[in-house]
């Protein structure tokens, strides 16, 4: 099949971004494809990809702006096309309204004008997006009415396309959100791009992987490793907004040292996972699924984390406790820390591409006869 992915950008960086390059690599040697994004960052000018890469400016766009995309679609005659990561709402409008067009759903973006179904005071939303909800989430009421209606627009464009979400979290979220239940498949994702005989780049150490913010729950992690008595090094693995905060914390620290690295490479942060005794996991916003927790995971590294949105769908059990409370966690870090796991989890690519591909004939089953599907 000739398959054309969409995508808002390709970075080096990030969950949702790497799951979408092992879809591209999944398919490879069985499909023709082809990427089209509206940018491409300096850190990904490196990357191989499996597919012909096509720039069109206005998909990285996360407010309304045109995007010429039927020349491309007349030229590449896709079979199926696969949307990733895109926030325009008229590109998404634009995929509603044509056959053989298929949505991966990342995060609560379509569905939640805020954090992630994680309220201003502090607490897991569990209702579903209406005015009335989701002003209290906002201080500056005509942002929030801008914000609301980009999101109000995205959902109406959704609820006409067939989507696939990481787990089943998700789904339960959309279909909240009015999504038909018929249209959403799950295709949970595996690990990609790791090389599990790379060596411990330094002595064991507690690690963090993600953004370096308030929804990561990366100040909770620090709390808790204080609280845990735990003797090694707490390793943070990534940036964001907190980054500073965090670097002068560690250059004050007493005790075992608090390290952070920065965003590393995918080879790094393969020998960071060797290293690990344990992964610290406390996402204050309601996780879509978790990569990073899979991933540690496969490397026979405990996962001490809350449960927090698609987390327990993974997580194998002990180091998983309540939302929010910082104690709890640090006891289970202190419990569990440098116990290797036996029974790894079992996220095969084969399944999820092989779902992807039936998905993809059922696209072009519907779109038959349709020149430019």
């Amino acid at each position: 099949m000739r398959i054309l992915h969409v995508a808002d950008r390709l970075p080096g960086r990030g969950g949702a971004y790497t799951w979408m390059r092992g879809i591209l690599d999944g398919l490879d040697g069985h499909h023709e494809q082809t990427l089209v994004v509206g940018e491409v960052a300096a850190d990904a000018e490196s990357l191989r990809l499996p597919a012909r890469l096509v720039v069109r400016e206005g998909l990285e766009s996360r407010t309304p702006a045109p995007v010429e995309l039927d020349e491309l679609v007349a030229e590449v005659r896709p079979h199926a096309v696969h949307l990733h990561n895109v926030m325009n709402p008229v590109v998404l409008e634009w995929a509603a309204a044509r056959p053989g067009r298929l949505l991966t759903v990342q995060d609560h973006r379509y569905f939640c004008p805020t954090r992630g179904k994680w309220t201003l005071d502090g607490k897991v939303c569990l209702r579903a997006m209406s005015r009335e909800v989701c002003t209290t989430c906002f201080e500056d009421q005509a942002y929030f009415g801008e914000v609301l209606g980009l999101t109000e627009r995205r959902l109406a464009a959704v609820r006409r396309l067939p989507v696939t979400v990481l787990s089943r979290y998700m789904r339960a979220e959309l279909v909240a959100a009015g999504v038909p239940a018929s249209s959403i498949h799950v295709v949970p994702p595996f690990v990609h791009d790791l090389d599990f005989s790379a060596r411990a780049d330094g002595p064991p150490c507690v690690l963090f992987v993600g953004r370096l913010a308030e929804s990561k729950g990366v100040r909770d992690a620090v709390k808790a490793w204080r609280r845990s008595g735990v003797s090694l090094p707490l390793v943070l693995a990534g940036t964001g907004p907190l980054r500073a905060e965090l670097e002068a914390e560690a250059a004050l620290a007493k005790g075992p040292p608090l390290e952070v690295l920065g965003w590393v490479e995918r080879d790094r942060l393969a020998a960071l996972y060797q290293r690990a005794g344990a992964l610290i996991f406390p996402s204050r916003w309601q996780e879509p699924f978790g990569i990073v927790g899979i991933e540690a995971l496969s490397f026979g590294v405990p996962v001490v984390a809350w449960e927090s949105g698609a987390v327990h769908e993974w997580h194998p059990g002990p180091g998983l406790v309540h939302w929010g409370d910082v104690g709890a966690l640090a006891r289970a870090l202190g419990k569990y820390v440098g116990r290797r796991l036996l029974l790894l989890p079992r996220y095969e690519r084969d399944e999820a591409i092989g779902r992807l591909t039936v998905l993809y004939g059922r696209l072009a089953g519907r779109a038959t006869g349709v020149r430019g599907v």
